[in-house]
């Protein structure tokens, strides 16, 4: 396919080209020049008003909850989605597996609509939890990347003792290994040393939330006397998910020994636990991703995730993050941080792109097309959705 007359942003650094060619072959962008000669059978498609982003990365979700949207909007963040007593667990265990299915793809195509091209989901329920997951997607040309996890959660006593993990549950967790593209761990408060150090062997991908709470870091200090990102760097995590309130010192460990941080700054005000110190982070020099959480609380909508940190971030700091830093997050950082060749419109790179309007209503006139995107672009903007080179959502 070649994409003429198409203003882009285009590598590492989302630059802004006014008007170029787009080859893509094989799933990937090819060549990204002005001037490309046409193939008699090149597939040639004059896209001259639009603007071609990388497409949105959702590095952290829970879709599994897709059918509790707003149950528990006035309980505690434990009584909404603790792994164990939580009213999310309860609504997991409790509902059919038809119904499961019927709201998770809802959440699928949904995101689709919204630009997300990649997804990045935190499945409970085990190996069926996984398995359902993966029946969903079957006919869903979404792009996933399932991080499975074990039904094994220690209590404060076996934290203390350092129960190590039991050998009767290996062959369950080989199994859960299989199908899944890694693990991802719900915490290291419920998880003893021995069983992070267990886990961390694993050779797929590793990720755990982390520092998410004042509970949960004063319950890390309580127990075990450390920080719960210290605990949790215990996994030797490919990335750490919220660390809304992780210290100085968490940061720049976390930085020295992961590929980076996914944020979720919109979930943690839902749950009145604030909003992570993103100045913080990439001053510690810590790679910053985007997710949405849970959909039971969240929309899973990338625009205005970004647009909330535009504005709660000026409104808290009275200091604007650059656009383009926050645009990175929801594309670029997704890509790093999960070492894939997604996130980016380069040659080489796999084409997983967005062709927004720029002729929308609320777009034009676009001065400043990382602004425009990041606090001003949404679902309406999008003319189509392109995954692995295909349009699999609207049309150009």
């Amino acid at each position: 396919m070649l994409i003429k007359n198409i203003s882009i942003l285009s590598g590492s650094e989302l630059d802004f080209i006014s008007n170029t060619n787009v080859l893509i072959q094989n799933k990937k962008f090819k060549r990204i020049q002005p001037k490309i000669v046409s193939d008699n059978k090149e597939e040639s498609i004059d896209c001259e008003g639009l603007l071609l982003i990388p497409g949105f990365i959702n590095a952290h979700t829970h879709i599994g909850d897709s059918i509790g949207k707003d149950v528990t909007l006035n309980s505690s963040v434990d009584k909404k989605i603790h792994p164990v007593f939580g009213a999310k667990s309860k609504i997991l265990q409790n509902t059919s597996e038809e119904n499961l299915s019927n709201f998770m793809k809802n959440t699928c195509y949904s995101m689709i609509k919204k630009g997300i091209t990649t997804f990045v989901d935190f499945r409970e329920g085990g190996l069926d939890g996984v398995l359902l997951l993966r029946k969903v997607l079957s006919d869903i040309p979404l792009r996933s990347i399932i991080l499975g996890r074990m039904e094994f959660y220690q209590g404060s006593s076996e934290i203390k003792k350092n129960i190590p993990f039991p050998q009767s549950k290996a062959q369950e967790l080989s199994a859960l290994l299989k199908k899944c593209d890694g693990l991802g761990i719900s915490g290291a408060n419920e998880n003893s040393t021995s069983v992070l150090d267990h886990y961390s062997k694993i050779t797929k991908i590793r990720a755990i939330h982390s520092s998410e709470t004042k509970q949960s870091t004063a319950k890390s200090k309580r127990l075990t006397g450390k920080t719960e990102t210290t605990r949790a760097l215990l996994l030797k995590p490919d990335f750490l998910v919220h660390m809304t309130y992780a210290t100085k010192n968490d940061l720049i460990a976390t930085a020295k020994s992961t590929r980076g941080i996914v944020i979720c700054p919109r979930a943690n005000s839902s749950l009145a636990e604030g909003i992570p110190n993103i100045e913080l982070m990439q001053k510690a020099g810590c790679t910053i991703a985007l997710g949405t959480d849970n959909v039971m609380i969240n929309s899973p909508d990338m625009f205005r995730e970004m647009d909330f940190i535009w504005k709660v971030t000026m409104g808290i700091n009275a200091k604007r993050i650059d656009p383009k830093e926050i645009l990175k997050m929801a594309t670029i950082n997704g890509g790093k941080i999960l070492n894939k060749d997604i996130g980016i419109i380069q040659s080489g790179k796999i084409a997983d792109c967005i062709f927004l309007d720029k002729h929308a209503l609320d777009l034009e006139p676009m001065h400043n097309p990382h602004a425009s995107v990041v606090h001003r672009a949404s679902e309406s903007a999008i003319k189509a959705v392109m995954i692995g080179g295909e349009i699999i959502h609207g049309e150009i």
